[in-house]
This record gives structure tokens, sequence and C-alpha cells, in this order.
């Protein structure tokens, strides 16, 4: 082993205190670049508050004013809202006002309305009322109008009557004389004797011979007995006797009157009426007998003339 020296102790020493020396130079570097970027860091740390400090300054002024809009908008909010209570108080004032007018109206419109309907039932009852005098008034003008013609029409009739009073008691004559005829051909009958009778009217007679023994027509008989019954009292051309009459055979058009259609003159058909004449001269009492089958014309008989039109086409038919 080598022998150490102070040389070499020395040199130990310098290259010590060189590297303490180095040491300390590169720490105080590295000392002065960490103080340094401290230093920077810290500045930067500085300049961000503030900016945020200017930042945060600028944002409480902004705030500070939106505060300020916002008292601004709440004093005018209250003020808006102290105006529409006001308008809603007067609004509710104004409501009950107008309830109480609607209330009043509510009841001066009942009593508009029951007047209403009063005036409505006097002016119906009025209707009612007027309608049944017209009725009386054309009544009476028709009974008026009937009076009248059968002041005209009357003594005609009593001359008719008078004929046909005479032509009954001639049939009432030839009828007794036939039921004795009968009588008599009877008694011959029952003592089984065949008795010939004299014709006066050889016309009678297929084979030109003036006497038959041909068994006396009944029905002719009992024609004659209607047409007796029927001339027997007065109004010989009223609608009952007419229509007991074998002359309804001779029919007329009754739907050339206005207002009589097929059915109608089916139903008067079947009550016996079948000419102009009968429906001319009907009564009072015929026109209501005759409303009984036709259900709501009594009105129509009068309405419709069916008496004029009948007696203008009955005048018309014996013209013709």
């Amino acid at each position: 082993m080598p022998d150490i020296t102070v040389t070499h102790i020395a040199l130990m020493a310098v290259a010590a205190l060189l590297g303490v020396i180095a040491g300390w130079v590169f720490r105080g570097n590295r000392s002065s670049q960490e103080k340094a970027a401290i230093n920077a860091g810290w500045q930067e740390q500085i300049e961000a508050q503030r900016l945020e400090h200017e930042r945060l300054v600028q944002q409480n002024t902004h705030l500070m004013d939106q505060i300020s809009q916002l008292q601004a908008s709440n004093r005018d909010a209250k003020n808006r809202a102290k105006e529409l209570s006001i308008v809603v108080q007067e609004a509710f004032e104004r409501r009950d006002e107008l309830q109480r007018e609607i209330k009043d109206i509510r009841g001066n419109l009942e009593v508009a309305v029951t007047q209403r309907d009063k005036l409505k039932t006097d002016m119906a009852a009025h209707d009612d009322h007027e309608q049944q005098m017209k009725q009386k008034d054309d009544k009476i003008v028709q009974l008026s109008r009937e009076l009248e013609n059968w002041q005209d029409r009357l003594p005609p009739l009593i001359e008719r009557f008078r004929a046909r009073n005479e032509e009954a008691e001639q049939f009432e004559a030839e009828l007794e004389q036939a039921r004795a005829h009968i009588r008599e051909l009877q008694r011959d009958d029952d003592h089984n004797q065949t008795r010939i009778e004299p014709v006066h009217d050889p016309d009678a007679l297929t084979d030109g011979r003036d006497a038959s023994n041909d068994p006396l027509e009944i029905d002719a008989v009992e024609s004659m007995a209607v047409a007796t019954d029927a001339t027997s009292e007065p109004g010989t051309d009223s609608v009952e006797s007419l229509n007991d009459s074998p002359v309804n055979t001779l029919r007329d058009d009754l739907k050339r009157i206005k207002g009589v259609g097929p059915a109608i003159e089916k139903t008067l058909n079947e009550i016996g009426i079948f000419r102009f004449q009968q429906i001319a001269n009907m009564s009072e009492y015929d026109i209501d007998r005759v409303a009984q089958r036709l259900k709501g014309f009594h009105s129509r008989i009068y309405r419709e003339d069916w008496i004029g039109q009948a007696r203008d086409l009955d005048d018309r038919k014996q013209g013709a």
C-alpha cells in the first residue's frame, strides 16, 4: 500500500473544497432558479387574483345594476299590483252592481213573460171568440139564405105536395083495389081455380092476347106502397124521404160538386143521397145528419156551398 502524503491530503482537501464550492454554487443556482420559478408562480397567481378581482368587481357591478333594475321592477310591480288590486276591487263592485241589475232585469223579464203568456192566452181566447162569432155569423147568413130559399120554394112545394097528395090518394085507392084483387086471387088459388082476368094494357102481353092468367106482380104493388109512403107527409124532397124512394136509382155525378170526391160520394150514397136535388133541398137537420157521417165536414158544407152548387147543377140539368 502506498504511503499517503500531505500532498495527497491537500489535494483531497482541495478536491473536497472544490466539491463543496461547486455544490454550493450549484445549490445557489438551483435555489435562484427555484426562487425565480416561485416568484414567477406568485406573480402569475397575483395576476390571476388581480384579474379575478377585477372580474368579481365587474360582476358585482353588474349584479348591483341588476339588483337596481330588479328593485325598480319590484317597485313597478308593486305599483302595478296596487293598481290591479284597485281595478279588481272596482271590477268586484261593478260585478255586484251588474248582478243586482241582472237580478232586476230577470225579475222584469219574468214579469214580461208572464204578461206575454197572459196576452197570448187572451189573444187565443179572443181568436176563439172571433172564430165562434164568425161561425155563428156564417151560420146566420146560411140560415138566412136557406130561409129566403125556402120562402121562394115553399109555394111550389105546397103545390107539389097537393099534387102528390092527390096522387097518393089515387095510389091508395088503386092499392086497395089491388089488395082486394090479391085477396080474391088468393081465394081462387085456395079453391084451385084458374081465373081469367082482362088486361087493361094489351101491350103487356107478348102474344097479342087481351087476357092473362099470370099471377099479379107483387113487386109492383109494393112499389106503389112505397110511393104512397113517400108522399104521405110534407117535404117529399128531403133526404129521408128520397132515401126510401125508388127514384134514387137515377143517380147524378155528385163529384161535380166542388169538395166532393169519390170517397165522399160513396158515403153520401150509403146514406141515401144520389141526386143534386137532394143536396139542394137539404135542411139543417139533414146537414147535421150528413156531417155525423163525414167527420169534420160540417163547416166545409157551408164554406164550399154544397147546397148552392147542387142547386145550380140541378137547374142546369132541368134546363138541359
